[in-house]
């Protein structure tokens, strides 16, 4: 079964993913750098005066990162769901005109009498209803959103989902695991979408992304008409780094890559 999506490009990658990890570390060196004035002021100035504001500007600089990381988590988890909300509401409305844009064919077919083209308008509704259907089943709700939200976008490359039958994720990882491989496959998907250098100029380029099981373990494979590239490859295997998802050598020259992944929960 095939599923068109079309990639954005406003997710983020593991580059970025990287800096604002960074951004949080700042907070506590700052903090303990502050540290450092009391300190030598105590050095200085040996009295019991000095241990006093030595403890007080300890506390106060506990107080204040201990405030300011909380400031900002609260900002990042507000920018998260506001850009969730509008991810979320850009897809539902690329969704509603594509099924107005296909009942608008199909009754126009059926003013016509073309009754063979309406049949067939029919059986292409039921086939992206089923193959929605699939994707909804793999039950990693970030993963989910992910494909079906990414309709939404105007960036020039299609990207075909192929689904084992009755293939479960949600049943053989566990939330943390489909949270890695939803992660390692966004990562992937932007590596291909701008790596390989640009396409040619109306040229759509296009990436098969296959889900199934082999041996006990979950393979994702992306099937394209590019390889990775060294660093990319490298980036890839750092952020996968103490995770079950792990890249594998390319059964394919058609593959730009795969993670497999062991079952379990």
């Amino acid at each position: 079964m095939l599923y068109l999506v079309t990639v954005g490009v406003d997710q983020p990658s593991f580059v970025e993913r990287g800096e604002a990890m960074k951004s949080w570390k700042r907070v506590p060196w700052i903090a303990a750098c502050s540290l450092l004035i009391p300190l030598v002021f105590v050095m200085l100035y040996p009295a019991m005066i000095s241990s006093v504001v030595c403890a007080l500007w300890s506390v106060a600089v506990l107080l204040i990162s201990v405030n300011a990381m909380k400031k900002q988590a609260e900002a990042e988890r507000r920018a998260i769901i506001q850009s969730m909300e509008k991810t979320a509401i850009a897809s539902l409305n690329h969704h509603r005109h594509d099924w107005m844009n296909d009942l608008q064919v199909l009754y126009g077919y059926l003013r016509l009498g073309k009754l063979d083209k309406s049949l067939q308008c029919v059986e292409r509704i039921k086939e992206r209803v089923t193959e929605e259907s699939r994707i909804s089943r793999l039950g990693i709700p970030s993963l989910v959103f992910y494909l079906q939200s990414f309709r939404a976008s105007g960036i020039a490359l299609e990207l075909h989902v192929e689904i084992e039958d009755e293939l479960q994720l949600s049943a053989l990882v566990s939330p943390e695991d489909g949270e890695s491989l939803t992660g390692a496959i966004a990562d992937a998907i932007r590596a291909y979408q701008y790596g390989g250098g640009r396409s040619s100029w109306g040229e759509v380029r296009k990436l098969t992304l296959n889900f199934g099981q082999d041996h006990g373990d979950v393979v994702v494979r992306l099937d394209g008409d590019q390889t990775p590239d060294p660093e990319t490859l490298r980036q890839l295997t750092a952020v996968l780094k103490g995770k079950k998802v792990r890249t594998e050598q390319f059964p394919s020259e058609d593959t730009f890559i795969q993670f497999r992944m062991p079952c379990g929960i």
